[in-house]
């Protein structure tokens, strides 16, 4: 089964294609992928054995030559992860009104000419409400005018598929074929807690991702802790808390250093003795040893492996580049329980 992957990122799918592959002996082989972010292709091409895939960058450019979508080999399957920002909750959420909204549509001409039997898309949940399901309504009729003949959508939750991490995002599966299939959540799960042998990364929890040790440089100052503990301020309240089991849904700006309701943080009693803060009194925990997450631990949340790390380490690859990365990357797991579920459990590439 031949498959592109756009919108790459550092290949969340992809990884979740090879793991299927090595797992399966289903061949789910990549021929093309794009991306446009420099730091996230080296993270990227330092990690995949790349044989002759078509490097298409950015897909609108790509899409708007003719020859070049001509001259691309037909695939099977098309993975990707569709800007999201423009219908994030964090941003304007100006939808198929904003430049990355419509970069959605701006795959008309690839699947016309291509005409992939299957195409499997993420997005973040608020994608369902926004415009008041006027943008869901566009996007499903978007594939219906193409011919699928199936045209789904999953909300999977990270957290239900070995990482610990809230993360609930939507999967747009659509086939040329119709399907009978039961494409809930429930399902997958059910699926998925079926699979005995695998290669993935399971963590039952947060400390089974935290390290023991941490550079310094990773710990909050006196300076900076009192703002991140914080029950917000005087224009904006929150309720703070750290040492969560289920960590935080991961952000491409968590580098940012958000208050503690926004982004992940552990107490080293947490870390090493399993002892919570979760609601400590704030003057008591501003005198505790408080850090952030490390990047190869907001990989890790994510289903990458240490070889995955150290490759992009190797590669140059900053650790500001690696926490955005980590924080715009497709769960892995994730990536192999739908998958799993589609090709290898439903079979639906024989029906």
């Amino acid at each position: 089964m031949r498959y592109i992957e756009l919108f790459s990122g550092i290949g969340g799918f992809r990884k979740a294609a090879e793991l299927i592959t090595q797992d399966t002996g289903i061949n789910m082989n990549c021929i093309a992928f794009s991306e446009i972010d420099t730091y996230a292709l080296k993270t990227y091409e330092s990690n995949y054995q790349l044989n002759g895939e078509v490097r298409m960058n950015n897909i609108v450019e790509f899409t708007a030559e003719k020859d070049k979508i001509e001259q691309l080999n037909d695939f099977d399957l098309l993975l990707g992860g569709f800007p999201c920002q423009a219908f994030s909750l964090l941003g304007k959420q100006l939808g198929l009104e904003d430049e990355r909204g419509k970069i959605l549509f701006s795959i008309h001409e690839l699947l016309a000419g291509k005409n992939p039997e299957f195409v499997v898309l993420e997005n973040v949940r608020n994608i369902l409400k926004h415009d008041k399901g006027k943008t869901l309504n566009k996007i499903l009729d978007f594939f219906k005018s193409h011919g699928y003949k199936y045209v789904n959508y999953v909300l999977l939750d990270t957290q239900n598929f070995g990482l610990p991490q809230k993360r609930a995002r939507v999967f747009f599966v659509c086939s040329k074929k119709e399907l009978d299939i039961d494409l809930s959540e429930d399902a997958i799960i059910n699926n998925f807690s079926s699979i005995t042998e695998h290669s993935l990364n399971i963590y039952e929890d947060v400390l089974d991702i935290l390290d023991k040790k941490a550079d310094n440089k990773y710990y909050l100052s006196e300076k900076i802790k009192h703002t991140i503990l914080a029950d917000g301020s005087k224009n904006f309240k929150s309720r703070s808390q750290i040492d969560l089991n289920i960590a935080r849904t991961l952000t491409a700006t968590m580098v940012k250093m958000h208050r503690a309701c926004q982004d992940n943080y552990y107490s080293d009693d947490f870390i090493l003795k399993n002892h919570s803060h979760k609601d400590t009194e704030k003057e008591i925990l501003y005198k505790k040893p408080v850090r952030k997450l490390t990047p190869w631990e907001a990989l890790k949340l994510q289903g990458f492996d240490k070889e995955f790390y150290d490759n992009a380490i190797l590669s140059k690859v900053s650790e500001h580049q690696l926490y955005k990365q980590a924080g715009n990357a497709l769960s892995v797991n994730t990536g192999y329980a739908l998958l799993h579920y589609l090709f290898v459990k439903c079979k639906i590439q024989d029906i």
